[in-house]
């Protein structure tokens, strides 16, 4: 039976995924990435659920052990977790472009596989104090696809699932994200925000739509307008942010020296006691003499002083 015939039935569909839970369940967490013992990670700062997208370590750190340690390490339980993790430790292909080869549709066994492992990353991540509330694997173009993503989503303990905004993809993902009740979250750039003078059209297409709103990119793309008012009038579809500092201008800087009111935005959750969770999301430059890992702590630093 293929994955299709899953999807299409419902006791089938349940039976098989009960299988992978209870397979997962018994997984046992790779030894020597951390000490079982070791102190977990707390980056609610008085309410506010500070976390990193692993895009903030791009380049330097590829698999979900190591990502696991730079969490670690900046003190983090929070993580949108970009697909690259994902993939190699779950052993999902895709991902890279250019070989002009199509690939194999996964087995059902394959499949299996993969919600197990994917089982098994969250529960390293969760014994370690990190929950991944977020991934950013890619959509396919078939059900069976776009299925599987969701599934995956619920492997690994996500509330939803990022990529970047349209209104075509929020129609087509629609009835997959009512059926597993997951979010949606849709990503602005400096062109394609959330509406303010009236109620956002791709909010219409489901209730498990919502924004994974870069106030960054906000600030920039509107020379200069505050994110907050957005906040205010969406809290309730926002499932996270990406936090960075831009100029009017455009330019990505370490935070403090650009104009994006952070501090402003954080202190408006803690205030209004919003729960969803503030990513960081370092896109300048690395300075030499630093490394990805430490300008993340700085941030952690910068959102820790400013909710004190």
């Amino acid at each position: 039976m293929n994955i299709q015939n899953m999807i299409d039935n419902p006791g089938t569909r349940r039976a098989f995924l009960k299988g992978a839970a209870t397979v997962a369940a018994c997984a046992v967490m790779p030894r020597g990435v951390l000490g079982a013992d070791a102190p977990k990670p707390n980056s609610d700062f008085n309410g506010v659920r500070i976390g990193c997208i692993t895009y903030s370590y791009r380049g330097a750190i590829n698999s979900a052990e190591d990502t696991l340690k730079a969490l670690l390490e900046d003190g983090l339980s929070e993580v949108e977790m970009m697909d690259g993790p994902i993939r190699s430790f779950a052993g999902i292909g895709g991902g890279r472009r250019g070989s002009g080869q199509p690939q194999a549709e996964p087995t059902d066994e394959e499949r299996h596989a993969q919600l197990t492992k994917c089982a098994a990353m969250r529960k390293m991540y969760n014994d370690a104090g990190v929950n991944i509330h977020i991934h950013k694997i890619p959509f396919g173009q078939s059900n069976e696809t776009i299925d599987f993503n969701f599934q995956v989503a619920k492997a690994l303990g996500c509330v939803g699932i990022s990529l970047e905004r349209s209104e075509p993809m929020a129609k087509k993902l629609a009835p997959f994200a009512d059926k597993h009740k997951i979010w949606v979250a849709f990503h602005n750039h400096t062109n394609n925000y959330p509406l303010l003078d009236k109620i956002d059209p791709i909010l219409a297409y489901s209730p498990y739509i919502g924004f994974n709103f870069d106030v960054g990119h906000y600030f920039a793309g509107t020379k200069g307008l505050s994110p907050i008012p957005v906040l205010e009038k969406y809290h309730d579809r926002i499932v996270s942010l990406h936090l960075k500092d831009r100029t009017v201008k455009g330019e990505n800087l370490p935070w403090g020296m650009g104009k994006t009111p952070i501090k402003e935005i954080l202190q408006t959750m803690r205030k209004e006691k919003w729960t969803f969770p503030a990513d960081i999301e370092v896109e300048y430059k690395i300075p030499e003499g630093s490394s990805a890992v430490a300008e993340v702590a700085k941030c952690v630093q910068y959102c820790k002083e400013a909710l004190a």
